[in-house]
C-alpha cells in the first residue's frame, strides 16, 4: 500500500509542478485586468452615488431643522403677542367708567383678537403651502441630482 500511495502522490507532484509552469494567455490576463479595472470604477461610482444620497439627506434634514426653529419661534411670538394684547385689554377694562363702556372695550378686544386669528390662520395656510411646495421641490431638485449622476 505505501508503494502504491508513494505512487500516486508523485502523479500528483508531478502535474503541480507542471501546472506551476503553466502560462497563462495573453487574452486571459487582459481579461482579468479589465474586469478589475472595470469592477473598481463601478464601485467608485457607487460610493460617488452614495455620497450624493447622503449630500441630499443632510440638506433635506437640515432644511426640515431650520423650518422647525422658524415655526418654533413664531409660534413663542404669538403667544408672547397674545399675552401682551391680554394684558393690554385688561388695563383697557380696568380704566372703563361704566358697564357699557366695559362692554363696548370688550367688543372691541374680541373684534381684534378675532382679525389677528383669521390673520395668523391666512399667514398660516399660506406659510405650510409655501412650505409644501418648497419641499417637494427640494426633494425633486435632490432627487434628480441623485439619480442622474448615478444612471
Amino acid at each position: 500500500m505505501t508503494t502504491e500511495t508513494n505512487t500516486a502522490f508523485e502523479g500528483f507532484k508531478d502535474a503541480f509542478k507542471n501546472i506551476q509552469n503553466l502560462e497563462v494567455p495573453e487574452a486571459a490576463r487582459e481579461f482579468v485586468k479589465k474586469s478589475a479595472n472595470t469592477a473598481k470604477d463601478r464601485a467608485a461610482e457607487v460610493f460617488a452615488g452614495s455620497e450624493r444620497v447622503t449630500a441630499a439627506v443632510e440638506n433635506a434634514v437640515t432644511e426640515s431643522v431650520t423650518e422647525a426653529g422658524k415655526i418654533s419661534r413664531n409660534i413663542q411670538q404669538a403667544i408672547y403677542d397674545d399675552a401682551q394684547a391680554f394684558f393690554a385689554g385688561i388695563d383697557k377694562l380696568a380704566s372703563a367708567k361704566s358697564f357699557s363702556e366695559a362692554v363696548e372695550i370688550q367688543s372691541s378686544l374680541l373684534r381684534s383678537r378675532g382679525e389677528v386669528f383669521v390673520s395668523r390662520a391666512k399667514a398660516t395656510a399660506d406659510y405650510v403651502g409655501q412650505l409644501a411646495a418648497n419641499s417637494a421641490k427640494s426633494a425633486q431638485d435632490n432627487f434628480a441630482k441623485v439619480y442622474n449622476k448615478t444612471a
